[in-house]
């Protein structure tokens, strides 16, 4: 996992190339109309989603992990917490890495998890089969627009 924030790459001078590349693609390219959904970045290599959602109670969100693509996450407008752990994943409830990158484990579970606060402009990058968490509240459920950046770790 790295975290920072995308006015401030030069605080993270470690990143690799390909991911600032990317995060810079979103700052020159993403804006508050921009519509939701896919936009490709490099085909299938990497493409980044952009939505709103309602974050919820961390209770209710069930974590999640991916195989072939990592996620850089990022909070475009509003708050959300993030749980994540350092531990392998459990047994999942919703396997379905090989059709669509995702699965999820049971709501609530996830060993040793631990939160991280993001607020406009930060980001997290979450490497396949690292655990996460995302969308959920900071003390009442709230609104919030993201971009998650995919990217086939295989094109790194």
């Amino acid at each position: 996992m790295i975290t920072g924030n995308i006015h401030h790459l030069e605080l993270v001078p470690y990143l690799p190339a390909k991911l600032k590349d990317a995060i810079e693609y979103i700052k020159k390219n993403i804006h508050p109309d921009t519509p939701l959904g896919k936009h490709d970045i490099d085909g299938n290599n990497v493409f980044v989603l952009i939505f709103n959602d309602s974050t919820e109670a961390a209770e209710n969100r069930r974590a999640e992990y991916h195989q072939r693509y990592l996620d850089i996450q990022i909070v475009l407008q509003g708050e959300e917490s993030m749980g994540f752990s350092n531990l392998p994943a459990g047994k999942p409830t919703d396997n379905w890495l090989a059709d669509k990158d995702i699965a999820f484990l049971p709501a609530g579970e996830s060993e040793q998890e631990k939160q991280i606060i993001l607020k406009e402009g930060d980001f997290v990058v979450f490497y396949p089969n690292e655990v996460h968490k995302p969308l959920c509240a900071v003390g009442k459920p709230a609104l919030v627009r993201k971009a998650v950046i995919k990217m086939l770790v295989s094109a790194l």
